[in-house]
């Protein structure tokens, strides 16, 4: 049994934190470490180092910056593997999942590689006699992240390089479900030349959240969680005067056309509801059956589902893990038994399942539910497991409807052979990131990742260019130099 300590000022400390929380192995249910839970003066003295560090990182050279950027990012390639079982060990999901977590969050320390590119300014040559203009954007100071369980190192990837590379200090507040990973990244930003302070790990509940929150020295906090959080962190933040990026949860819904091929299309729900037990904000808990395609759909759905191997992260075998605890366990089994009195058919049950030799474990099979009406708990709530509920609908503008009525809009993906259709879908749906014949339509660092509606709770998007907008600020010049004229005589005089 081993302590997972935060990192501050370019160690491991304890900053006197005395309360604990358990770290579980999601495949067998034993407790493998205690995370150090931060109180308000854990976050002081963190907060203390990164202001601190700013004072010379925040002057520092894009060259600096991008040089650890590149020494970095070569560190992630080379601790790949370890990387994927730190993080398969402590959320349970495969570790092939878990590596091509690790490698979508390299990709926005690769646009941090270039960030020079992003930053560079414009200027405008007399704009009125002898008079020019130009704007640049400069680092806000300390700015903080808080990040879910179920990505522990890729969302916060998506915060802190370009936080980071832009000048900023960074105070990352991880799940303590899964803390582990946070700490090796903070190792390796030391080995690739970061300074000290300048990224640091506050382990921590929500009295670690509140003291972030509120502290009047952290200028901005990017947030990934549920709605409701999202809206108590964009809320108390911004009351507290911060820059507040809050992306909350989803119910991400996949339409599937009668000329789609649905070996295809049930290849890719079957992935998108059931990869990482469901556990993503992106995975897809909706598919929309359009007219002749239901029946067919879902047959072939039911023997994709049946076929997942579950079993624990590490075995190279399995196509998903456990989720992460037994509460969530529990909420799965749950939802699937509500959707079953509440009407819909339950063709493939997954709540009874039991992996041999990993009894104990937080283990729940896939579940496709039939029939399901949008006034069902199996299509309202955000069930974060491996639950795909099939609503019917007659027509794709029926399907549009049932879209732009949810009230969330993170994703969305339609699959078809109609361009046409294709056009009128993504054109018509009120949500923010689309898919054509792409089921988790997660976009390239270069481009932001956000949704609409109570997916993202303000205006501010993640990574990308608003990722740059956010961790920085404008300002605007205009000069102008008055002629001066050579003379013999002393300027005073004259």
């Amino acid at each position: 049994m081993h302590t997972v300590e935060h990192w501050i000022n370019g160690a491991a400390t304890s900053a006197g934190s005395t309360r604990t929380a358990p770290v579980y192995d999601p495949a067998t249910r034993q407790e493998q470490a205690r995370v150090l839970l931060a109180d308000p003066s854990t976050v002081d003295t963190a907060v203390a180092a990164a202001s601190k560090a700013f004072e010379t990182w925040g002057d520092s050279s894009l060259s600096q910056r991008t040089k650890v950027m590149f020494a970095f990012r070569e560190l992630l390639v080379r601790h790949e593997d370890e990387l994927a079982r730190i993080i398969s060990g402590e959320h349970g999901k495969v570790i092939e999942d878990a590596r091509g977590e690790v490698i979508r969050g390299r990709e926005v320390v690769e646009y941090a590689c270039g960030i020079a590119d992003a930053l560079k300014g414009s200027f405008s040559d007399q704009v009125s006699r002898d008079v020019d203009v130009h704007d640049f954007r400069q680092p806000l100071g300390v700015v903080a992240g808080i990040t879910p369980f179920n990505f522990p190192i890729m969302v916060p990837l998506w915060m802190h390089p370009i936080a980071i590379a832009t000048g900023n200090t960074f105070v990352l507040k991880p799940s303590e479900r899964d803390p582990s990973v946070s700490n090796f990244v903070a190792r390796l930003y030391a080995e690739a030349g970061l300074p000290d302070g300048v990224f640091t790990v506050v382990h921590g509940d929500k009295t670690a959240v509140d003291a972030i929150l509120d502290h009047p020295d952290i200028a901005a906090v990017s947030f990934v969680g549920s709605t409701p959080i999202a809206k108590y962190v964009h809320e108390r933040g911004t009351a507290a005067g911060k820059r507040v990026q809050a992306l909350g949860g989803a119910k991400n819904h996949a339409v599937v056309l009668p000329d789609a091929d649905l070996e295809y299309a049930a290849d890719h729900l079957t992935a998108a509801a059931f990869g990482s037990a469901g556990q993503r904000c992106m995975a897809i808990s909706v598919g929309v059956a359009v007219g002749a395609a239901g029946d067919a759909l879902v047959e072939v759905l039911e023997r994709k589902a049946n076929e997942v191997k579950v079993g624990p992260g590490s075995d190279p075998a399995s196509d998903m893990g456990p989720v992460v605890t037994e509460a969530a366990r529990e909420r799965v089994v749950n939802a699937v038994a509500r959707g079953a009195e509440q009407g819909a058919t339950v063709v493939v049950d997954g709540r009874g399942l039991k992996v041999e030799g990993h009894e104990e474990g937080f283990f729940v099979g896939p579940s496709l539910l039939d029939g399901v009406t949008t006034e069902m708990d199996a299509y309202r709530e955000e069930i974060f497991g491996p639950v795909l509920a099939i609503v019917r609908t007659a027509t794709v503008e029926e399907a549009i409807a049932v879209i732009n009525a949810n009230p969330y809009g993170n994703g969305t993906a339609i699959f078809t052979g109609s361009g046409e259709a294709a056009r009128k879908f993504q054109r018509e749906v009120k949500v923010g990131m689309i898919g054509v014949n792409v089921p988790i339509p997660v976009p390239m660092s270069y481009y932001s990742f956000g949704g609409w509606k109570d997916s993202l709770i303000g205006d501010s998007p993640v990574h990308g260019p608003a990722g740059v907008r956010f961790y920085t600020r404008a300002k605007v010049v205009t000069t102008r130099w008055p002629r001066t004229e050579a003379g013999f005589t002393f300027p005073t005089s004259s």
